[in-house]
C-alpha cells in the first residue's frame, strides 16, 4: 500500500507535468486556426479548472489525519482521472 507522503509527492509530480502540458497547450491555442481557437479556450479553461481541483484534494489530503486520508483519496483520484482525460482530449486537436 502506498504511504501518504508517497501518494503525495506522487500526485504534486503528475501535476507538475499537467501543468507544463497546460501551458504547451495554451501557447499552441495562442497559434491554432481560428475555427478551433475557440474550443481550444473552453478546453483550457476546464483543465485549469480540473488542474485546480486536483490541487484542492491534494491539499486536504495532506491536510487529513493518517486514519482519514485513505477515504479522501478517492476523490483525489477522480480528480486525477478527470484532469487526464480532459487534458487527452485537448491533445486529440493536435495529432
Amino acid at each position: 500500500m502506498t504511504t501518504r507522503h508517497d501518494y503525495i509527492e506522487q500526485f504534486k509530480k503528475k501535476l507538475d507535468e499537467w501543468d507544463s502540458e497546460i501551458d504547451e497547450l495554451e501557447a499552441k491555442a495562442q497559434k491554432a486556426r481560428a475555427d478551433i481557437k475557440f474550443e481550444v479556450e473552453d478546453q483550457l479553461t476546464s483543465l485549469r479548472a480540473k488542474r485546480d481541483l486536483a490541487k484542492l484534494k491534494i491539499a486536504e489530503i495532506k491536510d487529513a489525519s493518517e486514519d482519514a486520508w485513505l477515504d479522501l483519496k478517492a476523490g483525489a483520484d477522480d480528480a486525477w482521472g478527470s484532469l487526464k482525460h480532459a487534458l487527452e482530449k485537448a491533445w486529440s486537436h493536435y495529432k
